[in-house]
């Protein structure tokens, strides 16, 4: 089949994409039906000499299936849709990794909390257009906008999420394949909305390990980066304050510590 989307590599995008295809089928079925219709319409009744036109009042069983028809199709359609619904707005599972992403006329502020995994602390590590990510773990997303409506996508991941004004709204994906994806934003936000794109990185569990190791932490924190057994990132710092301290990577949450909206 042809390679209509963006290569996918999130771990829910299989779901998406199967929507897609099945509307695209439907669709491609009915413009086929249409259109020839259509062309037999303008041959079998076109103008001819002696033959006079014919009227009618139309046919209320025709009317009814083409209204049935449809409404069965896009009952079909919410019955497939609900459980992807479900499983990607409604469940969001534990957080490995969080980050707040603010929109901004026309950039993409990401921010990393602490190793105690709260925002707005010295040891934040702020980033502009580039989001840091390590592969096969849940990143939890706290999107905001500064100043008008914008819509955080990651076309590769199958996240498109409108970012407004007073709001903190919840996104996450799990990325199965490292490399570098597109951050657009699909909301025309103003005469700069052209210029507002960032970047993803994926990275394998060694390489996070070590971009946590040259990028962070700020002055007065040790870095500690290794990379436990399995292959999970565990890019980590431990506090300045002292042992004992938790260790976390940017936006890897302590133990015990789940993300949410603050």
């Amino acid at each position: 089949m042809l390679q209509w989307l963006p290569e996918n590599v999130s771990t829910f995008g299989s779901t998406i994409d199967s929507l897609f295809y099945l509307i695209y089928v439907i669709t491609g079925v009915i413009f086929l039906l249409v259109s020839i219709t259509m062309i037999a319409f303008l041959v079998l009744y076109r103008r001819r000499e002696g033959v006079r036109a014919g009227y009618t009042h139309g046919s209320q069983t025709l009317e009814i299936v083409w209204t049935v028809v449809p409404a069965i199709i896009l009952v079909v359609l919410t019955v497939l849709s609900a459980r992807g619904w479900r499983d990607i707005k409604m469940r969001q599972p534990p957080a490995d990794v969080l980050v707040k992403v603010i929109g901004k006329q026309f950039n993409w502020r990401m921010i990393y909390p602490g190793p105690d995994g709260a925002f707005g602390g010295a040891d934040d590590l702020e980033l502009a257009n580039e989001l840091h990510v390590p592969v096969d773990r849940n990143v939890v997303v706290e999107l905001e906008s500064e100043d008008v409506i914008h819509s955080f996508f990651l076309p590769h991941l199958r996240v498109k999420q409108d970012a407004l004004p007073g709001r903190t709204i919840l996104v996450w994906f799990n990325a199965m394949r490292a490399g570098r994806y597109e951050i657009a934003c699909a909301e025309l936000c103003g005469f700069g909305h052209y210029n507002m794109r960032g970047w993803l990185t994926v990275h394998s569990p060694e390489e996070y390990a070590a971009w946590v190791a040259q990028s962070w932490p700020p002055a007065g924190a040790e870095p500690a980066v290794s990379v436990a057994p399995g292959g999970a990132a565990v890019g980590s710092v431990a506090a300045a304050a002292g042992p004992g301290a938790p260790a976390a990577g940017p936006g890897e949450l302590p133990s015990g510590a789940s993300g949410g909206a603050r």
